[in-house]
């Protein structure tokens, strides 16, 4: 087993790590930024070095910085978390090069499954079910992209390969707007990727985001624990996340769960990782692939019983698997919404001082969250600042329960996006399931429209 570990993150995921580790027996090097010197995480941690000012690039992106800190606390693996180096190749490669242990999957594989155009050419030839398009990079020929266009069918999206996070997309409905709109998207990548590189898919005009998480030991042994529903979203970014997906058969979850498993043993998968999906018409069209831990991990956790950083953990020391496909029931329904300082209505971040903090409780209610009462919530970060997941025998009693924790939560002295949460768990629509990625942006739409007539 791992001794210790640096915890290479903050908020919520860097408390949730350090549980893991601290029930495993693992000690813990929480580094954090000058301004999260008051983080939960910290003050609990074995031991804590300050890697930097508030910016992250300064602070939570700086690779030596965090390596320096593994080093002089003798640590023996870093935990990246989600997000900030979480992906980063360049990363894990120094992670390992420096003598330590990378919590996730091997450079390489990161390095693929960056990359959109690779990751799609390596999932059609392992058999996993892609999304019509343009089979590799797209040039500067213009007569070529358009035949490319009228092969797929309009209308097409043309995403930037090192993109991500709902970023470096463009949905194009004409021939006429296909110049301008890969040359624009070209531009927006290589300014935010460091990566001019486009590809052009199908635009699928109604899907829903359906993802399936997977654990492998890269020793050969992989297993699959279901579906996720993450169809609620706004600006790409989900907002709403629950398992198992509405309407989502036994037979297909099991078919697709085989597709992505088989997958992993292809590319010599290590750790926990995820297969997105648009599902569509009972298809599975391939999107991409998140090699590391979910922000939505934790309904997966509840309904199948399985602690995931635990799993990560322990590949992560050399263990093999230890758990079967056959070991695998989902048992219930969990729903999770996220968290967010930020105005429910404009959706402006709300960085202050939080006066008051309430958690709720209650049976199958699961509070992921690193706020407390007289905390500060800095501007220089993410506005999540929690997560509150229920688990209930069906979708109808975890709805039930995630209305009724909705209205037990109190944050005072900022904003959050409680009663938008509360909305989408009152909606019709939402009650009744299997909504397209598109439902929630257009209930919002409606809803400032009806705001401005009465106005």
């Amino acid at each position: 087993m791992l001794d210790k570990v640096v915890i290479a993150n903050r908020g919520e995921i860097a408390l949730r790590i350090l549980r893991a580790c601290h029930a495993l027996g693992i000690r813990t090097v929480a580094v954090h930024s000058t301004v999260d010197r008051n983080l939960k995480h910290v003050a609990m941690a074995d031991e804590s070095v300050c890697i930097g000012p508030a910016p992250s690039s300064e602070s939570y992106l700086n690779m030596a910085s965090i390596i320096a800190a593994a080093e002089v606390t003798d640590a023996q693996a870093i935990h990246p978390g989600y997000g900030f180096l979480s992906e980063n190749a360049d990363f894990a490669e120094r992670v390992e090069q420096s003598g330590f242990v990378f919590i996730g999957p091997k450079a390489d594989t990161i390095r693929l499954m960056g990359d959109k155009v690779e990751a799609i050419r390596a999932m059609k030839s392992a058999g996993v079910p892609c999304v019509p398009g343009s089979g590799g990079p797209l040039g500067d020929d213009v007569a070529t992209n358009i035949r490319i266009a009228g092969e797929i069918g309009y209308p097409v999206i043309v995403k930037a390969a090192g993109g991500g996070g709902g970023r470096g997309m463009r949905v194009v409905h004409t021939e006429a707007a296909l110049a301008s709109a890969i040359s624009t998207t070209k531009q927006e990548a290589k300014a935010a990727f460091g990566n001019d590189m486009v590809y052009m898919e199908k635009f699928l005009e109604n899907p829903r985001h359906v993802e399936i998480q997977v654990l492998a030991d890269g020793q050969g042994r992989a297993i699959h624990l279901g579906e996720r529903d993450c169809s609620m979203q706004r600006r790409h970014q989900k907002v709403v996340e629950e398992a198992p997906a509405p309407g989502i058969s036994e037979t297909a979850r099991a078919e697709i769960g085989k597709v992505c498993v088989d997958a992993c043993l292809r590319i010599g998968y290590r750790g926990a990782g995820t297969f997105e999906f648009l599902y569509e018409d009972g298809r599975f069209y391939f999107i991409e692939m998140n090699t590391r831990i979910q922000v939505e991990h934790p309904v997966t956790e509840l309904v199948t019983g399985i602690d995931l950083v635990r799993e990560q953990l322990l590949i992560a020391s050399g263990h093999k698997l230890s758990i079967k496909q056959s070991d695998v029931a989902l048992k219930g329904h969990a729903i999770e919404c996220r968290i967010n300082a930020e105005d429910p209505d404009t959706f402006m971040p709300s960085p202050g001082l939080v006066s008051h903090f309430h958690s709720p409780g209650g049976p199958g209610v699961r509070v992921d969250s690193h706020i407390y009462e007289g905390y500060r919530v800095p501007p220089n970060y993410d506005s999540m600042i929690g997560k509150l997941i229920v688990h209930g025998a069906d979708r109808e009693q975890a709805i039930a329960r995630m209305r009724v924790a909705l209205s037990e939560m109190v944050v005072d002295g900022i904003k959050t996006n409680v009663p938008l949460q509360q909305r989408i768990l009152a909606d019709g629509g939402f009650a009744q399931g299997g909504q397209n990625i598109h439902y929630l942006e257009k209930r919002l739409a409606e809803r400032k429209e009806k705001a401005l007539s009465i106005l």
